[in-house]
């Protein structure tokens, strides 16, 4: 009787092997391992936030304006719990997604502010928050590509055949995916103007 349950055990295990059971697991794995880096490189962003906005703050005080958006961006950001269902939920993965757009935005306007203060920009404290900033600016753009691609890699498992069977019986479904906020916006030409006077016309010959 023993041997009779080890061989369907066994022969169970199988099935679940050539139906795509394991290729499932492992990519929804990866797709774990690959958010939590996302989350990692965003919590230091946020983190770095206070301080470059208390730096802004003693040349600046007067642009209260962008630095309140920039904390009250910091704030919305920390107000979204970033749970593992988070990754199953596309609506809170979209509003996830756009409070991290906003504190994007914001520190953009800072930066922006930045350029009309040169003691600021000279000063090594914001020097070294700003070089910390775009480093994890790249380092997010990396983790979100990676979270990307293994995201891709299971959606394309759970809705080929068969294993699109195996994802449905144990309740798999496609995850959202990072997308671009404003697609209509950049999908427009890049207007260019250098101020330069339309040049006249050639003489008539």
């Amino acid at each position: 009787m023993r041997k009779l349950i080890l061989a369907l055990v066994f022969v169970h295990l199988l099935l679940l092997s050539g139906c795509g059971y394991n290729t499932l697991q492992q990519q929804d794995e990866q797709i774990k391992a690959s958010w939590s880096e996302v989350l990692n490189q965003y919590q230091r962003r946020a983190d770095l936030v206070p301080n470059l906005v208390n730096v802004v703050k003693g040349y600046a005080g007067h642009e209260r304006e962008v630095l309140t958006q920039v904390t009250e961006a910091r704030s919305r950001v920390g107000s979204v719990q970033a749970t593992p269902e988070l990754l199953n939920d596309a609506q809170a993965f979209s509003r996830f997604q756009a409070a991290q757009g906003e504190l994007s935005s914001a520190l953009s306007r800072l930066m922006a502010v930045a350029e009309n203060y040169p003691q600021l920009k000279a000063d090594t404290l914001f020097r070294d928050l700003q070089a910390q900033l775009e480093g994890t600016e790249n380092r997010i753009t990396v983790a979100r590509n990676r979270y990307i691609a293994a995201v891709q890699d299971y959606n394309v498992t759970v809705r080929s055949f068969p294993t699109n069977i195996t994802a449905r019986v144990f309740g798999m479904a496609v995850k959202p995916n990072f997308a671009v906020e404003n697609e209509r916006e950049i999908s427009r030409p890049p207007a260019v103007d250098f101020g330069m006077p339309a040049p006249a016309p050639a003489p008539a010959q």
